[in-house]
């Protein structure tokens, strides 16, 4: 069998002479990814694609369909658009001609312009992309409505900036807030998560940057960045030809839709940076390898105080290490890992007692309420309409790789394609445990947002001749979503 060759020395705009991703490479607009050994990709596969495009389809009508006859015989599913936490309303925006003119710009050019950009180049305009669609997105709700007021509503964070006067004591006192009945109980986004969470607008807060327009600029912003980490993720573990695929879609992420403007987009820039930085650090493409695998540790740990769910991610940065055939960061890692869990402890806030805690309030509200029968195949229907069908396609390609993909890694010859493949798979994997676990019932197409980050590259696996088709079935039914309903959290 023909194995492939040793990871490649890369500078800093992209790869030395005579690797695949130069100029005098094929070029990766026109070609597909490297073959995996053993397995057929021809007009088979695009059609097994385009039925698991319709299947995801079929899966959303079917959510819409019986959840509407829930509602409206019952009220249990406690959403008045199902599956999305969202009200009829079309609307346009300042936003629209931006969105659209993002959209277009980037289906047409994204492509040839991702494959040609120096490689610092293309990290800056994906940044720079990213947030300009999220942007325009949310301004299609208006400045006031789709930006400014979106953290400072009854639920959210900035509500209770002046309950943090005195850090301290108020961390001592965070669980005893938590639970419905009890005297100024937090409101429901502030005891739905640790502290972390409205420590990081309490701080901007305190050095100038207090409201809720900094806080949505923080959000979108450092948000967006998630797909910088997504990019460098995919190129050191599967190649940089993959990554330059991936980046029209990691772009014109459907997740807009919701990231512009939550504090979630800003859950997913942290975890991924922690899943980054492992990744630097296990294939040591870094100078300091050491001080990332701490700098990553320490992101992962961060994001335990940002929201109790994203200990699955444990799962994205274990498939890193696997692909990397290492263990050599992971005490740097743990290392770095302990040291928020440490502070908060030591400042007495206690995260088991206020994770039991939040799941008794959790069955206090919605969560008791909403039927588990229905939201544990409906929040998938979320998943597809915040990841898109590019993404539904290429899970479906990870899917069929992963067999000789886990064959393949027993002897570190894994095909580029096989290696995304699994890197997806783990985060789909995350995924579905959250959803099985019962404590994600609806809003999943906001609240998930960390793990559908990382099915997106999987559109990387569909042919390339296809990408700006693929990417119009992603983009369509997220501006239609955006200019037909409020979406709400």
């Amino acid at each position: 069998m023909k194995t492939e060759r040793t990871p490649r020395t890369e500078t800093a705009e992209g790869t030395r002479p005579g690797s695949p991703d130069t100029p005098d490479a094929p070029d990766p607009r026109t070609t597909d990814p490297a073959p995996v050994p053993g397995h057929a990709d021809h007009r088979p596969a695009h059609r097994r694609d385009l039925i698991a495009a319709a299947l995801a389809v079929l899966l959303v009508t079917a959510a819409i369909l019986i959840g509407r006859y829930v509602q409206n015989r019952t009220g249990t599913l406690q959403v008045q658009w199902p599956p999305l936490l969202a009200s009829w309303d079309p609307h346009l925006g300042p936003g629209t001609p931006a969105a659209l003119t993002m959209a277009v710009l980037v289906i047409a050019y994204g492509p040839p312009l991702a494959a040609r950009l120096p490689w610092r180049g293309l990290l800056a305009a994906a940044w720079a992309g990213s947030t300009a669609w999220v942007f325009s997105m949310a301004l299609i709700d208006g400045w006031y409505r789709g930006v400014e007021r979106r953290l400072t509503t009854k639920h959210e964070y900035l509500r209770v900036i002046d309950r943090f006067d005195d850090i301290p004591a108020t961390l001592r006192g965070f669980t005893d807030h938590i639970v419905i009945g009890e005297p100024g109980n937090w409101p429901a986004h502030v005891a739905g998560h640790p502290p972390g969470a409205t420590l990081t607008f309490v701080w901007l807060d305190r050095i100038g940057l207090g409201g809720g327009a900094w806080a949505a600029v923080w959000c979108v912003v450092v948000g967006s960045s998630a797909v910088l980490a997504a990019l460098i993720t995919v190129r050191v573990l599967a190649g940089e030809r993959l990554a330059r695929r991936a980046a029209p879609f990691l772009v014109l992420a459907p997740a807009a839709v919701w990231a512009g403007v939550s504090a979630d987009g800003y859950f997913a820039a942290v975890a991924a940076w922690s899943v980054a930085l492992l990744a630097l650090a296990a294939t040591r493409r870094v100078r300091f390898p050491g001080s990332a695998a701490v700098g990553g540790g320490l992101l992962f740990g961060w994001t335990y105080y940002l929201s109790y769910g994203l200990g699955l991610m444990a799962a994205v940065l274990l498939a890193v290490l696997v692909l990397a055939r290492t263990a050599r960061p992971v005490v740097p890692f743990l290392l770095g890992a302990l040291v928020v869990p440490a502070a908060f402890t030591l400042a007495g806030f206690n995260w088991w007692t206020a994770y039991h805690l939040l799941v008794e309030r959790y069955y206090q509200g919605a969560g008791g309420v909403r039927p588990y029968a229905y939201w544990v195949w409906a929040n998938l229907a979320c998943a597809v309409l915040a990841a898109g069908l590019a993404a539904v396609a290429g899970v479906r390609r990870s899917a069929s790789y992963a067999p000789g993909a886990v064959r393949e890694l027993r002897t570190g010859t894994g095909a580029p394609a096989q290696r995304l493949a699994l890197l997806v798979l783990a985060a789909l994997v995350a995924l579905l445990a959250a959803d099985l676990s019962g404590m994600s019932k609806a809003e999943t197409e906001r609240i998930w947002q960390p793990f559908l980050l990382w099915l997106l590259p999987a559109a990387a696996l569909l042919p390339a001749r296809t990408a700006r088709y693929w990417l119009v079935a992603s983009v369509v039914p997220a501006l239609l979503i955006n200019h037909l309903l409020w979406t709400g959290w």
